[in-house]
């Protein structure tokens, strides 16, 4: 056991100073540079830690000549490389959380087991005007939109049975998300106005 090293899980002190004054010199302007083209605060936060992250991890390996291009060319990366991930328009905005993070009131009406007159009535007319915008859609929309939010096949799936390509799919989910939305939004302003 006298050939064993120890590995410090700590960083040494020249490179950990080293990248605390990148941090202090480009961190605010990194950050405004990732809120101006990501939606929401907290993306930005991640975004910015994601590229701290690789900063960390490459100081080590290679020298970085042109510090500033280098972090704006990660953050930009990062960026792209979020919005792939992102999950493609459903119909979420229906069941969002209100500003007091309690379900809205129409999740709670769609989401309600009672057998309220009323409840029954309101969830009736839902899902009839859902089948009735599904059914104004062509076909190839309408049949990935049912196989996806419905039916919980991912794209990938849809591919294999369709033969089609996935960003194809997601191309036609999308147009029929927008469609839906505009006919449901309709019914849900009705809905929590009533």
């Amino acid at each position: 056991m006298s050939d064993s090293v120890p590995i410090s899980p700590v960083m040494p002190s020249a490179a950990g100073k080293n990248i605390a004054s990148v941090v202090s010199r480009f961190g605010k302007r990194l950050l405004s540079f990732i809120r101006q083209r990501v939606g929401n605060e907290a993306d930005a936060k991640d975004i910015l830690q994601d590229v701290w992250y690789q900063l960390t991890t490459t100081v080590d390996t290679e020298p970085i000549e042109q510090m500033s291009g280098w972090l704006f060319a990660v953050a930009r990366n990062k960026i792209i490389d979020r919005y792939r991930k992102k999950k493609p328009e459903s119909l979420d905005f229906l069941l969002d959380t209100d500003s007091d993070g309690s379900a809205s009131d129409l999740a709670g009406i769609l989401l309600d087991n009672s057998q309220n007159p009323e409840t029954v009535n309101l969830r009736a007319l839902f899902w009839k005007t859902l089948q009735e915008a599904l059914d104004e859609l062509p076909e190839e929309q309408r049949a990935v939109f049912v196989w996806n939010e419905l039916g919980d096949l991912s794209f990938k799936e849809i591919a294999e049975l369709t033969g089609e390509k996935v960003n194809t799919l997601i191309s036609r989910k999308r147009y029929a998300v927008l469609h839906l939305r505009e006919r449901l939004l309709t019914l849900y302003h009705e809905i929590i106005e009533h």
